[in-house]
């Protein structure tokens, strides 16, 4: 099946709704594999990451608990600023336990090496990573990415959770804005 653009300000659509669909099933079943006979705790990364985390979650047949961070190094800018600031701490204590941090995407790294280092302290058993899309030529932080959606080049992408000036987050699809 087709999709199409139905929103002016996308100039086509990069990841489609089913592509994305497809791959957080396989995401899913990957991380149950690599967590079979254990709990979790997966850490969704605000608001980006909300859409996603919630289609993942479903996507895992483990228990699970699920809690919520933010930090942003954008504000309502495009660009990172470089200086990161936690908005949302978890409510959940993750000391000896297995951790999924989910986020949207990574651009620079900052944000989420940042995330990833404070979850660190508070000395949970491991602590992995599973982004929807990773952008590996922006990488400015060595952040381990262990479960991948989609990796992608510089483009400014929207829908699915990924926003632009918090706008678009609800396109079912991954669009590329027009320049």
């Amino acid at each position: 099946m087709s999709e199409t653009v139905t929103n002016k300000t996308i100039e086509k659509i990069f990841i489609t709704e089913t592509e994305i669909k497809n791959r957080i099933e396989e995401l899913g079943k990957e991380i149950t594999s690599d967590f079979a006979g254990q709990e979790l705790i997966v850490v969704c990364v605000l608001r980006g990451a909300f859409i996603f985390t919630a289609d993942l979650c479903r996507s895992i047949d483990l228990p699970q608990k699920i809690d919520f961070m933010s930090a942003s190094s954008y504000g309502n800018a495009t660009k990172s600023s470089g200086k990161v600031t936690l908005e949302k701490d978890l409510t959940e204590n993750i000391e000896g336990k297995n951790v999924l941090v989910v986020e949207d995407i990574i651009d620079s790294g900052l944000t989420l090496s940042y995330l990833i280092n404070h979850l660190a302290t508070r000395n949970p058993k491991t602590i992995k990573v599973c982004v929807l899309c990773n952008k590996p030529s922006n990488e400015q932080r060595n952040v381990k990415v262990d479960y991948c959606g989609f990796k992608i080049e510089n483009d400014f992408v929207v829908g699915y959770g990924l926003d632009n000036k918090g706008f678009l987050r609800n396109l079912p699809y991954i669009g590329i804005v027009k320049k």
